[in-house]
């Protein structure tokens, strides 16, 4: 969410904003968040000059009740009380005004870094660099399903009839390996000087609002009913919401922390043959980083996330490369965006593995996420996410660059102390 003073001032970069986002239907949002805003404005004028003068009449009933002028006290009691109905006809159009703007704003998207490419889809997606060299064993990679069941590794069958469509369950050195990449994970995130942390799984309706925008919000989170809570859809947003109306020392700052968490997402619109298997599913778990920092900092978190998880890839022996998301493809929310995609031997391209995001003070702004200097001037802090790893697209690329001929898994030595010391999974 913007700032409205930057929205008032600059309305022509934000109708600009827009445009490069291709969400032009959101144009009108602009002048219709101006009106409000000068409407709300003079109301609040209004509303606080009779705020005002309630105060002052009050303060005379009292001097003049103490004078014993009580028959003057009541004629001016009964302008108090008019001064108080035309209050309360005000406050209501004031709180109205207030919950319009608050919603158009949150629906403006952020403006986004002048270094981000401008697209209008994933499509238009640009390569920044590429990581170890991309290679295609002379025998034929199976499907990354097949693969696991050879091994006896994962049950599908089992899981539909449990759950439904989007759910598996993984089985014996494949559900090992899995736990193994988590925990490796972890201590690779803690070697590099990040808080580990387990969050809640569930966050009110608040931080969900805060974290993320309405559109990733219906086509990302289940509710639970009755109650106002949501399953987590990654621990960035648990983590993020845990600085919900706090204010932060600057001289503690940056706040650095990696979180294990399962994920629920509803996968709104998944389709298509590599959408099969454990690519896009309802429930996973995931190694993620978030950093909570100050503004002119925060470019330089987003360059050392995404080499995190560059890093940590490499040191199994995954090729990857990283990916700037063009504005088109970036969530309303964020500032500027970066994929990591794995080489997929049997697929011969990248695929994506996880994602970095600079959200600005978007987040804060929505959460309340402010900082104090030690001159004591507030500001909102700036938050930075990116993923460490989500197994079970991790999964597939490990096993498609780690399958020997024979069908069975090489593990890299980096991760064997995770896996009882095995240097290799077999049949």
């Amino acid at each position: 969410m913007i700032d409205i003073k930057f929205l008032r001032e600059n309305p022509d970069v934000v109708r600009q904003n827009i445009k490069n986002k291709f969400q032009d239907f959101k144009l009108p949002l602009v002048d219709e968040v101006i009106e409000l805003d000068e409407k709300l404005r003079k109301t609040k004028v209004e509303a606080d000059e009779l705020r005002s003068r309630r105060n002052k009449i009050s303060k005379e009933i009292g001097t003049l009740m103490a004078q014993g002028k009580k028959e003057e006290a009541e004629q001016v009691k009964a302008s108090v009380a008019s001064l108080g109905e035309q209050l309360a006809k005000l406050e209501p159009v004031e709180a109205e005004l207030e919950e319009k703007i608050k919603k158009d704003m949150m629906t403006i998207p952020n403006i986004i870094d002048p270094s981000v490419p401008i697209g209008k889809d994933d499509s238009e997606n640009v390569e920044i660099e590429k990581f170890g060299e991309p290679f295609v064993p002379d025998f034929e990679i199976p499907y990354h399903t097949d693969i696991m069941e050879k091994l006896n590794g994962i049950d599908l069958d089992s899981a539909r009839k449990v759950a439904g469509n989007g759910f598996y369950y993984l089985m014996g050195d494949i559900a090992r390996l899995h736990s193994a990449v988590i925990s490796y994970a972890r201590d690779f995130m803690i070697d590099r000087g990040f808080t580990y942390c387990v969050p809640p799984f569930m966050i009110r309706s608040e931080v969900v609002t805060g974290v993320m925008s309405f559109a990733e919000m219906d086509a990302m989170m289940y509710k639970i009913e009755g109650e106002d809570l949501y399953l987590i859809g990654t621990s960035e947003h648990s983590m993020i919401g845990k600085f919900i109306d706090t204010m932060n020392d600057e001289a503690k700052l940056p706040y650095t922390l990696t979180s294990y968490s399962p994920c629920f997402r509803k996968e709104k619109g998944a389709h298509g043959i590599e959408e099969r298997g454990v690519y896009r599913i309802h429930q996973f778990e995931k190694q993620e980083m978030i950093v909570v920092c100050k503004p002119e900092e925060s470019k330089m978190w987003y360059d050392k996330l995404w080499q995190n998880t560059v890093d940590l890839f490499r040191s199994l022996d995954i090729p990857v490369r990283t990916l700037e998301c063009c504005s088109g493809d970036l969530a309303d929310l964020k500032v500027k965006s970066c994929d990591v995609e794995a080489w997929s031997p049997r697929q011969k391209k990248y695929f994506e593995v996880g994602s970095c995001s600079n959200l600005g003070d978007a987040q804060a702004r929505r959460l309340r996420i402010r900082v104090k200097d030690a001159d004591g001037n507030k500001y909102f802090a700036h938050t930075l996410n990116n993923t460490v790893v989500a197994p079970p697209r991790m999964l597939i690329a490990f096993l498609e660059n780690n399958l020997n001929e024979d069908g069975s898994i090489r593990i890299p030595e980096v991760l064997r102390p995770y896996m009882g010391g095995k240097a290799v999974i077999g049949k």
